[in-house]
């Protein structure tokens, strides 16, 4: 407890002292000042706001499975295509009547792969995504 509050103070003094850094440095660099002569020096907090966030509508989901495609998709994590392979086993043998495709998309799990969207589209596909974990 003690140590947060510390660093909270820390914290405050070195904002604190950087504002006088700044006026020190920057009376330094344009020499002494006239004693009539005033500088103005602004300090804006660099934290800033976050731009509000936007709700998007969730996808319409499916009544049901039978004649869909369902696109299993690998991002390379961690066996993930392990699981979406046992995944397309079950589904053969449970669901008969759902397609199923194994993909690996493009890049990191982050990543876009509009190729990969396009095809799921126009397919008219389902999708599931492994992640990890």
């Amino acid at each position: 407890m003690c140590l947060s509050k510390n660093a909270k103070h820390l914290n405050v003094l070195t904002k604190f002292g950087v504002a006088i850094l700044v006026m020190l440095l920057n009376s330094i660099n344009t020499g002494e000042l006239a004693a009539n002569e005033q500088e103005l020096i602004s300090v804006l907090n660099p934290t800033g706001y976050a731009p509000a966030i936007e709700r998007k509508p969730m996808a319409v989901r499916p009544v049901g499975l039978e004649g869909k495609t369902v696109y299993l998709v690998d991002v390379t994590f961690n066996n993930g295509d392990v699981f979406l392979q046992e995944m397309q086993k079950w589904f053969a043998a449970n669901m008969p009547g759902v397609n199923t495709e194994f993909r690996v998309k493009k890049g990191a799990y982050y990543t876009d792969d509009p190729d990969l969207w396009q095809e799921i589209k126009d397919a008219n596909g389902l999708m599931i995504m492994a992640i990890g974990h």
